[in-house]
């Protein structure tokens, strides 16, 4: 059997691909700079003869050169000359070899020369490189030649055009151009690169306090990809994970209600009255625990989606449902502050702490205050507190300390579980500490990114 045609894959887009691309194109880029730089950069950079100062100079050295003696001209000529011009003086035309060209009258500048000699009929000409006839000809150069009053001539040469500019200004225009060209290429390359590690790092931010949160797009170099991929597949699996495990344990406080009901209906046939209330005590503290599991379990403020509300508006709102019910809860802090959450799982979490301040403290209050970062709620109260070894343990499921919480007042111990739970999901904090002046302050710190 003939074996089909090799299928070719396409290279990957990987981030060695692309920063080799983004080199050469640095370097392509740069080498099109320099030579736009070189051929279109205009008068400024390499200008005619007429604007390089070149004839004002050449008008003032040959009136020095036409007045001095025939034997000091010369000299006269070499002190005029310099790096970037020479000076000579000729009695005759032939002695400056010069090419045989059509007409070598200068009649950009004859003008302009003449006006400067004061006289009319003098005779200029002017040759470029190009009228030699060979590239490789010595004498090839930039020539002006003048002729004086006694028909001998002064000849003005220089290897290459002036450019108008000094060698360091020229290196410093090639140098803004290296800079600018690479700093360019380097800033798409880098936010080719920098957009989808970007998009990355937020989506793990969102899953961090959302698990909910939608997958990252896919986008980005090859190796970018494969990483959100992966981020993604984890994702995934823990949300699965999180769910089974939530509606098995839903599923077993369920279940735990019928057998509760059954020991319920049993102990009324125990005749010992004492025995019959402490069991009927027990199953009563289980059937709360089964139900606030339940409720924990089935919480629907989870499955809120964040939105913009006023915070302040709604810390107003809880104290003053409790004010209604009887519990004087003082307040204080800005009247509005805009805030993006979720705010059914933010007001019962509040609620849960403030209710805790109302049954184990008295005075409580409230304390709203906005930092650049983040917006801070404490809940404070003038009631025992909690011992320092017990202020991270109270946040565990159906934890209560002893002596500082009593059965009486309600609740099985998932109030600050849930309450943690919800500040957590939002990336804040939540923090218990003993007050100087007494009772309890229960922190809230939420991100406001």
């Amino acid at each position: 059997m003939t074996p089909g045609p090799t299928k070719v894959s396409r290279p990957r887009d990987t981030v060695a691909r692309w920063i080799a691309l983004t080199t050469m194109v640095a370097m392509l880029t740069l080498l099109a700079l320099n030579e736009l730089f070189g051929a279109l950069a205009g008068a400024w950079a390499r200008p005619p003869l007429m604007e390089t100062g070149l004839m004002d100079k050449a008008a003032a050295i040959t009136r020095i050169i036409d007045s001095a003696a025939p034997e000091q001209r010369p000299d006269v000529a070499r002190a005029a000359s310099d790096l970037g011009l020479d000076v000579q003086w000729l009695q005759r035309h032939e002695e400056a070899r010069l090419p045989v060209i059509g007409d070598p009258e200068f009649s950009e500048g004859s003008v302009f020369l003449r006006r400067q000699l004061n006289r009319p009929d003098a005779r200029i000409e002017a040759y470029e490189p190009d009228d030699w006839p060979t590239k490789d000809d010595p004498d090839r150069r930039y020539a002006v030649i003048i002729e004086l009053t006694d028909h001998t001539w002064a000849i003005f040469s220089v290897t290459s055009r002036s450019w108008g500019l000094s060698e360091w200004q020229r290196n410093l225009i090639i140098i803004a151009l290296i800079l600018l060209s690479t700093l360019i290429v380097a800033l798409i390359a880098t936010r080719h690169l920098a957009t989808p590690l970007e998009h990355f790092a937020e989506g793990a931010r969102r899953f961090g306090v959302d698990f909910r949160a939608p997958p990252i797009p896919v986008v980005g170099p090859y190796e970018i990809r494969q990483a959100i991929l992966a981020f993604n597949a984890m994702q995934a699996q823990l949300k699965h994970f999180v769910q089974d495990r939530t509606q098995m344990l839903a599923a077993i406080s369920h279940d735990l209600r019928a057998p509760l009901t059954r020991m319920r209906l049993r102990g009324e046939f125990i005749e010992d009255t004492d025995q019959q209330s402490k069991l009927f005590r027990d199953v009563d503290e289980m059937q709360a625990m089964v139900n606030a599991a339940l409720e924990f379990f089935r919480d629907e403020a989870r499955l809120e989606h964040a939105t913009a509300f006023d915070l302040a508006e709604l810390l107003h709102t809880v104290v003053d449902d409790f004010r209604d019910a009887g519990t004087e809860v003082s307040f204080e802090g800005a009247q509005r502050f805009v805030y993006v959450g979720r705010p059914i799982g933010i007001k019962r979490a509040l609620t849960n702490l403030i209710d805790n301040a109302v049954k184990y403290g008295s005075e409580p209050g409230v304390r709203l205050k906005a930092f650049a970062d983040c917006v801070e709620i404490r809940i404070v109260d003038r009631g025992p507190g909690i011992a320092p070894q017990y202020q991270e343990q109270v946040f565990a499921p159906f934890f209560r300390v002893e002596g500082s919480r009593n059965k009486n007042t309600g609740g099985v111990g998932l109030g600050l579980s849930a309450a943690r739970a919800t500040v957590l999901e939002h990336g804040g904090t939540l923090v218990l500490r003993n007050r100087r002046e007494g009772g309890l302050e229960a922190k809230v710190s939420l991100p406001l990114n």
